[in-house]
């Protein structure tokens, strides 16, 4: 394992899944959705309910733990690692493994599947492919709550360790020319600390933006407002330091 927090990351999407048929040995990488489990797809419920073992960060393999009669293994980023080596371990010994994922991996999730994908291969001498279940993202939930086309928007996650500086670029640039739809990430770069930078870049304070929070469950908001408003909101890097959610989606009207 290494320590470099965007590894997995580049080792995911620098690779090509192989074609993989329904009995071949394979771990299931699926996409939850955004909680509400209605959301979650047939084809990833059955893999989760098929499963003998489950890994995911706690939060979310909370959301799966009454579909399921596999063990589940829950881990934060402290114990990530060895987390992800007992369950390549149960993978090499035969067992049928799924590790779950929030809303789609294609969105937000590169950096677990490439963990995933590494120490799978590792502990299986490349035997077991890893083949990922997409699920429907918050991201796709606040395009249609927008009413905002995904051909016409910049999507740019930020809910990831590492570098943002390209992201943050790409958002910078697009301003104003495509509608922005935005991850934050919890909370150092949260959509007050969005706004303050899209206007110190040159974006107009008087754009709409929404703030969708908690998208799918009973307490899910909307909140409509402009970058200018939104951009009181910036500063700090602590819960208690923005009135957002950590579930939440930014969107961006051109």
């Amino acid at each position: 394992m290494t320590d470099d927090p965007g590894s997995g990351h580049r080792d995911a999407a620098s690779s090509v899944e192989a074609s993989l048929g329904e009995a071949d040995p394979v771990v299931h990488a699926v996409g939850i959705g955004p909680g509400n489990l209605e959301y979650l797809v047939p084809r990833g419920d059955r893999a989760i309910r098929e499963a003998d073992v489950v890994v995911g960060f706690e939060t979310v393999v909370d959301f799966v733990r009454d579909r399921t009669d596999a063990d589940l293994l829950t881990c934060g980023y402290r114990d990530e690692a060895e987390t992800l080596t007992a369950f390549a371990d149960r993978v090499a010994g035969g067992d049928r493994g799924v590790a779950v994922l929030m809303g789609d991996p294609n969105h937000s999730g590169y950096q677990f599947l490439g963990k995933v994908e590494r120490v799978v291969d590792e502990a299986t001498d490349g035997g077991v492919g890893v083949r990922v279940v997409p699920g429907i993202s918050s991201i796709q939930i606040a395009a249609s709550r927008a009413r905002t086309p995904m051909e016409d928007a910049t999507f740019v996650t930020l809910h990831k360790r590492g570098d943002l500086t390209a992201d943050l670029d790409r958002l910078r640039r697009d301003a104003g020319r495509r509608h922005l739809l935005v991850l934050p990430r919890p909370f150092d770069w949260m959509p007050g600390d969005v706004a303050a930078d899209l206007l110190d870049h040159g974006a107009r304070p008087d754009a709409t933006a929404l703030v969708c929070e908690r998208l799918t469950h009973d307490d899910e908001t909307i909140t409509r407002t402009t970058l200018g408003d939104l951009s009181t909101h910036a500063g700090g890097d602590g819960r208690e330091d923005t009135p957002f959610s950590d579930l939440s989606v930014l969107v961006v009207r051109r």
